[in-house]
């Protein structure tokens, strides 16, 4: 189980003191909870209304959920912490705060991986998507389903990337993440590690030259602004994950929890519409804005680079297992 900090432990404790306060009541007797960083328009928690609504019909009403958008319930890693202790119901997070808790979910983030989103999807729908899923539950989560994160690019203020030379001396932000770092480094940047709130400046001022993100990201954050140049390296395609507390899972019938994970289906490719809609309008906005799209990128190049990335933290059998299988997928070339 993650170590909880104070805020989280702080968090913890209303959490508790909420469930302490209906106390004989079971999870009928009250709305479940389920938590999202994300602002109230994002796909992510539409998915989860709709998660919600789905639920609601098929147990006749018996099981409602509450959806608390906006880190109304804390960090991502607070909310997880939440959720394995009990004290949230669902959490929907990125696979990046459990990589270090579960190995498995770090298979997905790994760079150039999947050929297309196509495949992506196939990936997760399939054999080797249920296999992560179900490695949550050994950590008091209960895997329910991949949401939507796009593919992620290299966006600088004045230079275009079409091969690894290009990338030569650029100091790209990324993620508080081993993987992220070691990535950018084999792609032949140089990766700095910041604040997703402090990019906007650090490019303003020079202390980086550019960041990486997908569409919808790198238009609501404004970064076009001042980095114009997007290369399409499609170099991580991580979807988000959607899980609920093992604890409230142990307090369901086997006909709810079939209703939870029909209603977390169902959700799936509602969300996956919003995205792909909201990812051309993104698109659309960035290119009547003046950015230059670079379309031209040599990912066979980048990707040949990354073996010894895949090697270092895909270093288990199970894990090299999950990466063949999902490489050696026919579907999902589109």
């Amino acid at each position: 189980m993650l170590r909880l900090n104070r805020r989280g432990a702080m968090l913890s404790a209303g959490a508790f003191g909420l469930t302490a306060s209906l106390a004989g009541c079971g999870l009928h007797d009250r709305a479940l909870m389920a938590a999202d960083s994300q602002p109230e328009s994002y796909p992510t928690v539409a998915a989860l209304r709709f998660f919600a609504n789905e639920l609601a019909n098929l147990t006749g009403g018996s099981l409602k959920v509450d959806v608390y958008p906006s880190e109304q319930l804390g960090s991502q890693n607070d909310t997880l912490e939440l959720a394995q202790l009990g004290g949230i119901d669902f959490v929907r997070i990125n696979s990046a705060p459990l990589n270090v808790l579960i190995p498995e979910t770090l298979v997905p983030s790994l760079p150039f991986l999947f050929r297309s989103i196509a495949h992506m999807r196939a990936a997760m729908d399939g054999d080797p998507g249920r296999q992560i899923l179900a490695s949550l539950e050994r950590h008091g989560l209960i895997g329910l389903a991949f949401y939507e994160s796009g593919a992620r690019s290299i966006y600088t203020v004045d230079r275009r990337i079409r091969e690894p030379a290009d990338m030569a001396g650029l100091k790209i932000r990324v993620q508080t993440s081993d993987l992220f770092v070691a990535m950018i480094e084999a792609m032949g940047g140089n990766a700095t590690p910041m604040a997703y709130g402090e990019v906007y400046q650090g490019m303003v001022q020079g202390v980086i030259d550019g960041a990486e993100n997908n569409f919808p990201s790198y238009e609501s954050s404004r970064h076009f602004e001042v980095a114009p140049v997007y290369s399409l390296t499609r170099h991580v395609m991580a979807p988000e994950i959607l899980a609920m507390s093992k604890r409230s899972w142990d307090r369901l019938s086997p006909g709810e929890q079939q209703a939870v994970r029909s209603a977390a289906q169902a959700s799936v490719p509602f969300m996956r519409e919003i995205w792909d809609r909201q990812v051309i309008e993104a698109r659309r906005i960035v290119t009547d804005a003046g950015v230059d799209i670079v379309e031209d990128v040599d990912r066979a190049a980048f990707s040949d680079r990354m073996q010894p990335v895949w090697n270092a933290f895909a270093d288990t059998p199970v894990l090299r297992r999950l990466v063949d299988d999902i490489r050696g997928m026919e579907q999902g070339d589109a």
